[in-house]
């Protein structure tokens, strides 16, 4: 287990390492982005995916707990906000790098893999029995599955503990597992969920973390 107190700051924001042998450094270079979040999600989604550039060579998942009639909204918001091509998850839709996912307000999402290389959206209302649809543990766990140790699991500012369950599945696999840090979070509740089950390999302020993936994912700005 990392050592708590080890900090590493760029500029004036804090990352830590905090389980894991490989702190700030991933075995397998992630070849997709899962995030979950809820209360305070919208802005930390604007600031991170505002400070990525559109040419990301992965795609990025998103559940955000809104209510019906919202998410819709946000996507649009997301989109004039960053390079990145921002829309609201389809069935049976091929994911793309530099594309941002958002699941639909009462739906599940999920991936399923047709080849080798091309993986497709799958929006269900199952399982029903559930906190939550739809569900951040549902979507991260079906990424584990299908990408194992290239999968990366970022889990944001929000109420209760969605998330522990799918963060935990990609820390299994041996993918990367991202937090927000407590002094950025509206609400500490879901990524306070997954560092108390020791599941996060690195706990980062809000400022940080499109910075993270970018390392994370080895994107080399063209010269």
């Amino acid at each position: 287990m990392g050592s708590l107190e080890t900090l590493k700051r760029v500029g004036s924001d804090v990352t830590r390492p905090v389980a894991g042998p490989s702190a700030f450094a991933a075995a397998t270079v992630p070849s997709i982005i899962a995030i979950g979040t809820s209360t305070g999600g919208p802005k930390a989604l604007q600031d991170i995916l505002s400070a990525l550039p559109g040419d990301l060579p992965v795609p990025i998942l998103i559940v955000q707990h809104m209510p019906a009639g919202f998410i819709g909204h946000l996507a649009k918001r997301l989109n004039r906000a960053s390079p990145l091509q921002v829309h609201e998850a389809r069935q049976g839709a091929l994911i793309k790098p530099g594309h941002v996912y958002l699941t639909p307000a009462g739906r599940h999402l999920t991936v399923r893999r047709i080849s080798a290389s091309q993986v497709v959206l799958c929006l269900s209302l199952l399982p029903d029995k559930v906190p939550h649809i739809p569900s951040v543990d549902v979507l991260m766990c079906s990424v584990a599955k299908v990408f194992h140790s290239a999968a990366m699991g970022i889990i944001l500012s929000g109420m209760g503990n969605d998330g522990t369950e799918g963060m935990e599945a990609i820390f299994r696999e041996g993918g990367y597992t991202l937090g927000q840090d407590e002094a950025t979070s509206v609400v500490y509740g879901m990524p306070r969920s997954c560092e108390k089950r020791g599941i996060l390999r690195e706990v980062a302020a809000l400022p940080v973390i499109s910075r993270r993936i970018l390392d994370l994912v080895r994107y080399y700005q063209p010269a």
